[in-house]
């Protein structure tokens, strides 16, 4: 690819590698020049211009950008077509994202034109959730690099997909010692019942013994012999070595242990292994707390279908560590979250004569789809600086609101409308979809200058009047101290 300044003559054909404001036009980066703009430019009194000509063998950015995401997409996984050299994957359904590290580490390494970022592997995406995004960095790039690229991705099986969590069902075995009450039980078995049931599974038996070999042994068998999908092991006393009650019990029911310990910390001395195909896991003694723990890794891999290899488990302690060392608890692992079905919303940005700049940041960082900012017919600020990704920009003076609704496709179910400067952070639009409940008198939710309005409202002309004709159905949310 040819990159430099050009004669103004010379320059058809051109990609403009800077937007131009010329007193009667707008030239955004990225254009390819044609006969008309180098009119322009010469009106303008411009002499040279700055931009990029690809080769015979170059892909232009969108281009390049689609195909190595078309590599890229696995199960579960769909893109929603390339704009200013990015292409953005997307969850297509609820599960455990599955990504091959190793060769997203050597495509990433392939060349410094090619980028592809992810969330983090094994986390849980919702439906619709972006999940990965592919940047070419320059307007174009060699056929040859996107052919190594697409190859690292598509050879080996796919190289992102999600894994969808199955509905299973778990027997929860609780050993007992002398001293240790039944409200203490109550509260370990109620704690994990929550933490199965945010995986979409149910603990349909609860089993109770004494903290001893045989006994757990007997227990075990009976849990088994009753089909359950998965065994959960509380032990009265946390288990310390390979040869402890729950270990030496699991081996006499005839099972096998996988791995014991974790790099995870809280979670270090959980232990899984197996009896034939059904994953029996002792539970760690910090599972008691719904607070999250290496326990949430492993569960939500075993719901997904996802193999656990020791060396997987092993491989943990890079972000491990989910509280700091003096003893506070520290932020969730990212996508460790309860997979509840949320509503596909889409996001109004009303910028007015501004850009709206961190609403839109907002609602990307959300996930949310699609993304409308409307602005004044006369603001420059959004043209310039929107960020180059899928926007669409409106131009409304008389009601912007009701332009931002009408802009919406048929399939979406909810829209978060930012007021003119409005900003929140991205875990209080998380509060906000999961407390919309139409059936429930929950249809329009509020949380500071912001509004998510279910799509039975989509009909609204002013949002004033919307909130005053159906106060019953709003929900004031608190604004979270989290980001």
């Amino acid at each position: 690819m040819q990159f430099g300044e050009v004669r103004i003559d010379e320059a058809e054909g051109l990609i403009l590698a800077h937007s131009l404001r010329l007193p009667t036009a707008m030239l955004k980066k990225g254009r390819l020049l044609s006969a008309v703009d180098i009119a322009l430019l010469k009106q303008a009194g411009l002499n040279f211009v700055t931009g990029a000509r690809l080769e015979p063998d170059d892909l232009g950015e969108n281009d390049a950008a689609q195909a190595v995401a078309n590599a890229l997409t696995g199960p579960g996984v769909q893109t929603n077509g390339a704009f200013a050299g990015r292409c953005n994957l997307f969850a297509t359904q609820g599960g455990v994202v599955v990504i091959d590290r190793d060769r997203l580490d050597r495509l990433n390494l392939v060349d410094e034109a090619v980028t592809v970022a992810t969330v983090p592997p094994f986390v849980i995406a919702r439906p619709r959730q972006m999940i990965a995004t592919i940047k070419i960095i320059p307007f174009g790039v060699s056929r040859h690099t996107v052919d190594a690229c697409a190859a690292y991705a598509s050879t080996g099986g796919p190289l992102i997909s999600v894994r969808p969590i199955k509905p299973f069902k778990a027997a929860l075995i609780l050993t007992t010692l002398p001293g240790i009450r039944d409200k203490t039980l109550a509260s370990a078995a109620a704690v994990t019942r929550t933490r199965a049931e945010g995986l979409g599974g149910t603990i349909t038996t609860e089993y109770r013994c004494p903290h001893d070999i045989g006994q757990l042994e007997r227990c075990l068998t009976k849990a088994l012999a009753a089909g359950h999908d998965m065994v959960l092991i509380i032990g009265a006393s946390a288990t310390v070595d390979r040869r402890d009650v729950a270990p030496a019990a699991l081996q006499k029911a005839g099972g096998s242990i996988d791995h014991f310990g974790m790099p995870v910390d809280p979670g270090n001395l959980l232990l899984l292994g197996h009896v034939g195909t059904v994953p029996v896991v002792t539970l760690p003694g910090c599972a008691r707390s719904p607070k999250p723990n290496g326990l949430d890794w492993v569960l939500a891999r075993l719901a997904a279908g996802v193999t656990l290899k020791p060396a997987d488990i092993m491989r943990m302690g890079a972000g491990g560590l989910l509280k700091d060392l003096g003893g506070q608890a520290g932020a969730a692992w990212p996508g460790i979250t309860t997979p509840t079905v949320l509503p596909r919303a889409a996001a109004i940005v009303l910028a007015g004569d501004g850009d709206g700049l961190r609403a839109v940041e907002t609602a990307l960082a959300a996930g949310l789809e699609p993304l409308v900012v409307v602005a004044s017919t006369t603001s420059e600020a959004a043209e310039e600086n929107l960020p180059p990704c899928d926007i669409r920009l409106l131009r409304e003076d008389a009601n912007p609101f009701a332009a931002g609704l009408a802009a919406l496709p048929d399939d979406v179910e909810a829209a978060l409308v930012f007021a003119q400067g409005a900003a929140i952070p991205v875990a209080t639009v998380g509060d906000m979809l999961k407390a919309l409940e139409p059936e429930e008198g929950r249809a329009i939710i509020t949380a500071g200058d912001s509004c998510l309005i279910d799509c039975s409202h989509f009909g609204a002309t002013s949002l004033a009047t919307l909130l005053a004709d159906h106060a019953e159905q709003v929900l004031d949310l608190p604004i979270s101290a989290k980001p």
